[in-house]
């Protein structure tokens, strides 16, 4: 079955490398009214996360920001097929880094970096993307598909792009393996955490949430400089991504300072334009009290 899964796979995403992108939007457009009028995935979970965050907006702006998610959502539905039979041209004019000249000095420095970021804008291009246009090797930290099928499929195509994925069960092998090159790690770090014990609580949106431990255990652990990759959409199926430097040393923070800079960067993007965050996730599906 799961080889039946992924042949039918393969040919969506081979039909897919022949539409332009124009007929890739129309297609998000049909997929919208589905996923958001028929299917209504996870739109329960949507609106719960919209009014946790923002308590005093109207239901009217709730529901206009639920719907222009799902169709933002639609858009990376799609985006994220044609990325497995992009070419390395166009992934680089999509999905720009405007200032990598950041990552030199560290580079000749030989010193590895964190890449942090979260679900925002087109997240799924970003292990492509950024192998392209960095010297640092690029390593993108991932949850192994249940399917082996796909997996394998997904690790070979970000290895055309320079980029290794490795397993999120293999971080510290990895780091460790790796601790004499200069690496760009890159983690997504707005996760909710399996391990809460453990978990950095933030006051996030104005919410008690937990964030995960691991960016700011290895950045202390290597003392290694930690930078925001800020995903800027600039118009439909074009990012520009910005570097920011959250900490050059991070064992001069103060346990959980660093982990509180990554959530309050990301925050200022979700307010500045919420449309782009992933909401259909159940980010606030456990508390302190029941950790």
């Amino acid at each position: 079955m799961k080889l039946l899964w992924y042949l039918i796979f393969r040919l969506f995403a081979g039909i897919f490398v022949v539409f332009p992108f124009w007929l890739l939007y129309l297609i998000s457009d049909f997929f919208y009214y589905v996923v958001f009028y028929l299917i209504r995935y996870r739109k329960s979970v949507v609106i719960n996360n919209l009014k946790k965050a923002f308590p005093a907006k109207s239901e009217t702006e709730i529901h206009r920001t639920c719907k222009a998610y799902y169709r933002f959502l639609t858009d990376v539905m799609v985006e994220s097929l044609k990325g497995f039979t992009m070419s390395k041209e166009s992934i680089i004019k999509r999905h720009k880094i405007v200032n990598p000249e950041i990552l030199t000095t560290y580079y000749d420095q030989n010193r590895s970096v964190i890449g942090v970021s979260g679900h925002y804008g087109n997240w799924e291009w970003g292990t492509m993307s950024s192998g392209l246009q960095i010297k640092h090797k690029t390593i993108g930290f991932y949850q192994p598909l249940t399917n082996p099928f796909l997996d394998k499929f997904l690790k070979k195509t970000r290895e055309k792009c320079e980029t290794s994925l490795v397993s999120i069960k293999t971080t510290f092998e990895t780091f460790q393996a790796n601790s004499n090159k200069a690496c760009s790690y890159l983690m997504l770090a707005d996760q909710s955490p399996t391990n809460l014990e453990r978990a950095f609580w933030i006051d996030f949106l104005g919410i008690d949430t937990a964030f995960l431990h691991g960016p700011e255990k290895y950045a202390r652990l290597y003392n290694l400089p930690v930078i925001y990759i800020d995903i800027k959409p600039i118009r439909r199926g074009f990012y520009e991504l910005e570097l920011i430097p959250l900490t050059e040393n991070p064992n001069e923070l103060k346990d959980g300072e660093l982990t509180a800079l990554f959530a309050q960067t990301l925050e200022k993007r979700i307010i500045d334009n919420p449309k782009y965050w992933l909401w259909s996730h159940r980010r606030w599906k456990r508390s302190r009290t029941n950790s």
